[in-house]
C-alpha cells in the first residue's frame, strides 16, 4: 500500500471538509439559501433609500449602486471569514479525534466556502450589472483584484487569531457580531474616506479595513484612488496578525485539541 503524502492528506481532508462545510451553510432551507446569496441585495437598497431620503438624487462622480455592491461584497467576505473562523475550533470538536484533521484545517475550509460564496454573489451582481446597463468599467481590474486577495489573506489571519482567543475567551465569540457592527460603519463601506473632513479621515484609517475598502473602490473608479491608502500599514497588520495567530495556534494546538 503507497502511503500519501501530507499534502495529499491536507487536500483530501480540505476536500471532505468543505463540501461539509457548504452543505451546512445549505441545509437550514430555501430562506437560508435565499438569504445567504441575497443578503447584499438588502443592504444596498437600505442605504440607496437612505441616500435619496437624506440626499435626495444628488449625483456622484461614480454610480452609488456599484460603489455599495462592490463594498458590501468586500465587507461582507471579511465579515463571514472571520466570524466563521473564530467558531470553527468549537463548532467542530468532534472532528479532531481523527488525527488527519488538524484545528486550522477547519478555518481554511470554512474560508473557502466564504469565496466560493461571495463568487457567485459576484457573479450575480456582474450579470444584473449589464443586464441594467449600470456602469461596469473598471479602471484597474488587476489592483482591485489584489484588494479582493490581500483582504482574503487578512481576514484568514485576524481569524486564526480570535479562533485562537475564543477557545480559551467564551466572550469573544459573543461579541464578534456586534464588533462587526460597529466595524461596517467604521471602514468606508458605504463612503469614501476623502469626502470625510481631515480630522475624521485620520481616524478613519487608522482602521486597516478602511485601507482595503480604499484600495478597491478606489482603483475600480476612474474619479477616486488610493492615496489615502498606506500599504506599509495594511503589510504590518496582516503579517503581524498572521505571526501572532500562528504561533498561539501551534504553541496551544494540543490544548485546543483537548479543549
Amino acid at each position: 500500500m503507497v502511503k500519501r503524502s501530507s499534502f495529499k492528506i491536507f487536500l483530501a481532508v480540505q476536500n471532505a471538509l468543505f463540501l461539509r462545510e457548504l452543505s451546512m451553510r445549505f441545509s437550514s432551507g430555501r430562506m437560508g439559501i435565499f438569504w445567504t446569496f441575497f443578503e447584499p441585495f438588502f443592504q444596498i437598497l437600505i442605504f440607496v433609500l437612505i441616500k435619496l431620503l437624506l440626499f435626495g438624487s444628488e449625483e456622484n462622480s461614480f454610480d452609488f449602486a456599484i460603489f455599495l455592491a462592490l463594498n458590501f461584497t468586500a465587507f461582507n467576505l471579511f465579515k463571514n471569514i472571520v466570524v466563521k473562523s473564530t467558531a470553527s475550533f468549537k463548532a467542530n470538536k468532534a472532528l479532531f479525534l481523527y488525527k488527519q484533521v488538524k484545528p486550522i484545517d477547519t478555518i481554511i475550509a470554512r474560508s473557502m466556502v466564504e469565496v466560493f460564496i461571495t463568487s457567485i454573489i459576484i457573479v450575480i451582481f456582474l450579470s444584473l450589472g449589464f443586464y441594467f446597463d449600470f456602469d461596469m468599467n473598471i479602471e484597474d481590474l488587476s489592483m482591485v483584484t489584489f484588494g479582493f486577495v490581500w483582504l482574503i489573506l487578512f481576514s484568514l489571519a485576524l481569524g486564526v487569531f480570535m479562533a485562537v482567543l475564543n477557545v480559551f475567551v467564551d466572550s469573544i465569540g459573543k461579541l464578534i457580531n456586534f464588533f462587526m457592527t460597529a466595524l461596517m460603519f467604521s471602514s468606508a463601506v458605504f463612503y469614501s474616506v476623502d469626502i470625510l473632513p481631515i480630522d475624521i479621515q485620520g481616524w478613519i484609517m487608522y482602521n486597516p479595513l478602511s485601507h482595503f475598502m480604499e484600495i478597491i473602490h478606489g482603483f475600480y473608479f476612474d474619479s477616486l484612488d488610493d492615496h489615502l491608502v498606506s500599504y506599509d500599514y495594511i503589510l504590518a497588520w496582516t503579517l503581524s496578525l498572521l505571526y501572532i495567530g500562528l504561533w498561539l495556534y501551534i504553541k496551544l494546538e494540543k490544548r485546543i485539541i483537548s479543549s
